[in-house]
């Protein structure tokens, strides 16, 4: 539980909002809730797994082709994180997958499934995971969002949502998938 805490610490202090969810069909409903347009979800085992795409679409959310031709008129994109890193509120996503990319960096809003039970201490734990996605596939993207996109002028001031997302949800579950390398 310190180790949960100690993430949403961080990830709120870099802006991200966590809430937690009992499960899919909660995580589902806050989305619609909050999305104000249609979305971008691209394919993973564990949204497949509980039929996220049409629980989505139950919900009353419009789900865009993940594809460059669409992808600009997203309100919002839809992931789960590969695991995320306590100590600095950071996602990791395995993210080689073009539809991965354009739904978490595209839309204004980003929401990120996350299973409490992958969140490991620091960069140092995370060494492992990421070995094995590399022995997994020598060639792949590894994408680390903390917190929503932000830039800085010359002048440092601080923009936020100019080169990705302008809001990062984290949606915290259990049972969700408590395998590294499957998003």
């Amino acid at each position: 539980m310190e180790l949960i805490n100690q993430f949403c610490t961080a990830a709120e202090a870099a802006g991200a909002v966590l809430v937690a969810c009992q499960d899919s069909a909660e995580a589902v409903a806050y989305i619609a809730q909050q999305s104000s347009g249609a979305v971008l979800l691209p394919a993973s085992v564990s949204c497949e797994r509980v039929g996220l795409a049409g629980q989505l679409e139950e919900a009353g959310l419009k789900l865009l082709a993940v594809d460059r031709s669409q992808a600009a008129e997203a309100a919002a994109g839809v992931t789960s994180a590969s695991f995320a890193i306590a100590d600095t509120g950071t996602l990791v996503l395995e993210s080689t997958a073009e539809d991965v990319r354009l739904a978490s960096t595209l839309p204004a809003h980003h929401f990120v499934l996350l299973d409490r039970s992958k969140i490991v201490p620091d960069g140092l734990a995370a060494v492992e995971p990421l070995r094995r996605m590399h022995q997994r596939d020598t060639r792949n993207y590894i994408a680390y969002i903390t917190g929503p996109s932000r830039t800085a002028d010359i002048e440092r001031v601080l923009t936020i949502g100019v080169h990705g997302p302008k809001q990062l949800t984290i949606l915290l579950l259990d049972n969700w998938s408590a395998d590294f390398l499957e998003m």
